[in-house]
């Protein structure tokens, strides 16, 4: 499996590592941080130093309950960001938005593909996506930032997901968008229980059948602040543990706030791989040596 976007490519053969950057006042673990221009490419920069090969870059925070955010207030976050990274970083860049006015221009920035929480649902999104041949990351979520935890239900939760992905995968195939072009995000935290986000971590493999590259994002999430019953800085350790285990269960792409705790993490559980007669073609695979 392989993402391919102008001049840039990256090899999904063994996981890669997302660093999480978000451009926002009011996000759930690092809202405030880096919403300034310098700070947000130096510590894009940091990420990649320490492994990040995709910098996912967000103007919008979809932690529960949030607010909607205008489009140009969101460009005004998000491209700036995306054009310097793209001239002073060697590193994928993703966009995480919904909006099509941030996905064209975000692209014309600089940026290699989209990470969309909804599916390239809104109006617009799907048609620039097709017209301009890039990959996208299309996520499940029940609902909407502002209501999703409400009162999340399911008749058949990995049966309603699956059907999400067989309807979402269809509409973008007949827009025109290549199939060698979707990754899917079974959506942790974006309408799920607790139970729920860890039957799905358990069941996670069930996704294999779409043979296209899997995204996880559960870092620093509720699911597991709720379950250690730690504060968000705080839940560094149960972040790296869920992420091993969902490489374990076939994800392909960690989207994640602790790059290098999660880098080392992974390099250790793949060169102990690398001996294991369960998984000898990591021997030919095995490249964290290098970070970058």
């Amino acid at each position: 499996m392989k993402l391919s976007f102008r001049n840039r490519e990256l090899d999904l053969t063994a996981p890669k590592i997302m660093g999480i950057l978000n451009v926002t006042p009011d996000s759930f673990s690092d809202g405030g941080t880096h919403n300034k221009l310098d700070d947000a490419v130096r510590y894009a920069e940091k990420m990649v130093k320490e492994g990040a090969q995709i910098i996912d870059v967000g103007g919008e925070s979809t932690r529960p309950g949030a607010g909607e955010v205008s489009a140009d207030e969101e460009l005004s976050r998000v491209v700036p960001v995306v054009e310097k990274i793209a001239r002073e970083l060697d590193v994928m860049i993703s966009l995480d938005t919904s909006k099509p006015e941030v996905i064209s221009e975000g692209l014309n920035a600089g940026a290699h593909f989209v990470n969309d929480i909804r599916a390239l649902k809104v109006p617009g999104a799907l048609e620039i996506v097709a017209k301009t041949g890039c990959p996208v990351c299309l996520m499940h979520m029940q609902g909407d930032p502002r209501n999703m935890q409400e009162n999340p239900s399911y008749k058949d939760l990995l049966g309603d997901i699956n059907q999400f992905f067989y309807e979402r995968i269809d509409v973008c195939l007949n827009a025109g968008i290549k199939r060698s072009n979707i990754i899917i995000d079974p959506g942790f935290g974006f309408g799920k229980t607790l139970d729920q986000n860890y039957e799905l971590m358990g069941r996670l493999d069930t996704f294999a059948s779409f043979g296209l590259p899997l995204l996880v994002g559960v870092s620093r999430k509720s699911m597991i602040g709720n379950l250690l019953r730690v504060p968000v800085d705080e839940r560094v350790f149960g972040s790296v543990g869920l992420a091993l285990y969902a490489v374990h269960k076939g994800a392909h792409i960690l989207r994640v706030h602790d790059v290098r705790a999660t880098f080392d993490a992974l390099k250790c559980w793949e060169y102990a791989n690398v001996f294991s007669h369960k998984a000898p073609r990591l021997k030919q695979i095995f490249k964290l040596g290098k970070k970058n």
